[in-house]
């Protein structure tokens, strides 16, 4: 007889334990799922911002954006769910135009529907109706272009359309340029080029 009320009173404890375990499980899944839903949700929203990039002191980059959502995530902000630094961004869901300077001179501008700025990797994402124009009368046309601040390249593996100022239009994949898109490359290329006959020639 007592040795089945020992039974009963061992077992009792047990599954509460089991059913205390279980619903500590279920809140941890939840907080993890609040967390996780926290981490896809800018911190700031800010609308008409300028960015401003400088260096040694002389401004070499303007962005203009109507609307910037800032997923820079402060780390030391204990409600915050801690994200790393080289996953922030910027991003620009309403577009941006930005503008390379030049010894005090606009070299470059570029506008696109969509954009991220990746603060950490110095990094410019540009998508959708993308179009960058240079002061020598350069027009690139892509769905993308990918500006990389630190390796001073612009690159894309979209396709690719450029008119130059002689009104020549070169189509390509595999776009690498300079920063100011004074010089690029491009692979696969075809194009429509405008031929100025010589009068002496005849």
């Amino acid at each position: 007889m007592w040795s089945k009320r020992l039974t009963s009173v061992m077992v009792i404890p047990a599954l509460a334990a089991l059913m205390l375990l279980s619903s500590c499980e279920n809140d941890l899944k939840k907080i993890q799922e609040i967390a996780a839903g926290d981490v896809s949700k800018p911190v700031q929203r800010t609308t008409n911002v300028e960015l401003i990039f400088s260096d040694s002191a002389r401004v070499k980059t303007r962005a203009l954006a109507p609307l910037v959502l800032d997923y820079s995530f402060n780390q030391e902000d204990s409600q915050t769910p801690k994200v790393k630094p080289e996953k922030s961004y910027k991003d620009m869901p309403k577009g941006v135009t930005i503008y390379r300077i030049d010894s005090l001179k606009e070299t470059a501008k570029i506008v696109s529907n969509t954009a991220k700025w990746r603060d950490a990797e110095g990094v410019f994402e540009l998508h959708k109706n993308v179009v960058a124009s240079n002061n020598e009368g350069t027009v690139y046309k892509s769905e993308e272009l990918i500006w990389d601040q630190n390796k001073h390249i612009m690159y894309s593996t979209m396709p690719v359309q450029i008119t130059t100022k002689d009104g020549n239009v070169i189509n390509g994949t595999d776009f690498e340029s300079d920063e100011n898109m004074t010089h690029y490359k491009l692979k696969q290329t075809t194009g429509i080029f405008n031929v100025t006959e010589n009068p002496a020639a005849q």
